[in-house]
């Protein structure tokens, strides 16, 4: 098992770990990661790590068998062995940007309250797929709602229920592609808000920013349509 140290502080930048196993395609299984695997349309970490006879470029985070998380090197190297001590540094700047827009299609969720059929999350941008028969009239408006809710500086926490709670609350899932795991007992959801001012609460294992001011403005591009009942709303960072 890895300790997902991204769960508990998604801002954690660097850590030690240890080299629990090597798995036989090349990739690093560590006791503890601070790293973010592959998982909900976010895209896994890169970054490197570091011990005390090499470094090793990490171009993307899976998960692997169980609850391991496997680091994938860039490219072939002499891998540390088991037992080894590393130092973990995540590239933040591409990891802060996945957080900003996962925060936002929270939000974009909000302003469409409408089922999600499908999402994907970049560095720069992020989509959500609705079923949504019809295109919204008003684009302009959508966008201006959604920085507005931005705007309010809310806050953005995560908390944990029963499997017996959510089944007792479905409307807390809002995606019809992706259901929440199951099999640990717990499931996480995400709040934007607090109290009476939530605006937003639903099963969620990505990383969010600590308040939606740090998204920063965002601008709606293309709405496409992908079949009879779905449209692709997506959204892209201004900075």
């Amino acid at each position: 098992m890895t300790q997902p140290l991204f769960r508990t502080d998604a801002y954690l930048r660097t850590a030690q770990a240890r080299v629990e196993a090597l798995t036989a395609e090349g990739g690093i299984v560590l006791d503890q990661s601070i790293f973010y695997p592959t998982a909900g349309g976010q895209p896994g970490d890169s970054g490197r790590i570091v011990w005390d006879s090499g470094v090793i470029p990490v171009a993307t985070t899976v998960k692997g068998e169980g609850d391991q998380i496997v680091l994938v090197p860039a490219e072939p190297v002499a891998l540390p062995p088991v037992g080894a001590l590393v130092t973990q540094d995540l590239d933040w700047s591409r990891r802060h940007r996945h957080m900003r827009v996962h925060t936002a299609l929270h939000l974009l969720s909000v302003v469409i309250p409408l089922p999600v059929t499908g999402g994907s999350i970049s560095a720069e941008k992020g989509r959500l797929d609705f079923d949504m028969p019809e295109t919204p009239g008003d684009k302009e408006a959508l966008e201006a709602e959604l920085n507005r809710l931005i705007g309010l500086d809310l806050p953005v926490t995560d908390e944990w229920i029963t499997e017996a709670e959510l089944d007792a609350n479905p409307g807390l899932v809002k995606t019809l592609s992706v259901q929440p795991p199951r099999g640990s007992g717990q499931i996480r959801l995400v709040r934007i808000g607090q109290g009476d001012g939530t605006i937003d609460l639903q099963p969620c294992g990505g990383t969010h920013v600590a308040s939606t001011a740090e998204i920063g403005r965002v601008t709606l591009g293309k709405i496409e349509k992908k079949g009879a009942q779905n449209r692709r709303v997506s959204i892209l960072l201004a900075d």
